[in-house]
């Protein structure tokens, strides 16, 4: 089934915001927002769903937390004992403070790598993949606003067009998608 799609191209991030506000005012659903840099609160405009992502990022902690916390008991405890000072030690417990640097930049290390992982995987933008915003020039200085007509029932392509006019956009470019 194919989708049209219009895309609207701006100059201005301060123009799109109101372009969707107004379009949005109307019953127009935006299905995306391609831009060079985050745009602070474009998200509640068109509709963006919060993420988890914040949660994750404990998760990811957690897990360099526990991965660190056994390794190191491992190697002190059962590998290879430690005689410190002259005393043997059997007990993780007693030498834990001595470790926290090392749990603490564990416990980054895999929070860290697990955000960046996850990015990629939530945004499809792994290397190799194709890229998804609809004009190169969105990576550099200019900002995009896709709106499906299969999302917005009720309107045709000339009414959105109409609308769009009062929005401020630079460019209009029409799409069909397979």
């Amino acid at each position: 089934m194919s989708d049209k799609v219009i895309y609207a191209m701006y100059g201005d991030d301060e123009v799109l915001k109101s372009g969707a506000k107004k379009l949005v005012s109307n019953g127009i659903k935006i299905a995306e927002v391609y831009s060079p840099f985050p745009i602070h609160g474009i998200d509640p405009i068109i509709g963006v769903k919060g993420t988890r992502l914040g949660i994750m990022a404990f998760l990811y902690g957690l897990t360099g937390l526990a991965l660190a916390t056994f390794g190191m008991y491992y190697f002190m405890v059962v590998e290879w004992k430690m005689n410190i000072g002259g005393k043997p030690n059997f007990t993780y417990a007693e030498n834990m403070l001595a470790f926290i640097p090392v749990t603490f930049e564990f416990t980054v290390l895999c929070a860290a790598h697990g955000m960046a992982i996850k990015y990629l995987l939530l945004n499809r933008t792994l290397p190799g993949m194709p890229a998804q915003n609809p004009d190169p020039r969105t990576t550099d200085d200019k900002f995009v606003m896709e709106i499906r007509l299969s999302e917005n029932h009720g309107f045709t392509d000339d009414q959105v067009e109409s609308l769009l006019k009062d929005t401020g956009f630079v460019e209009l470019e029409k799409k069909i998608i397979e």
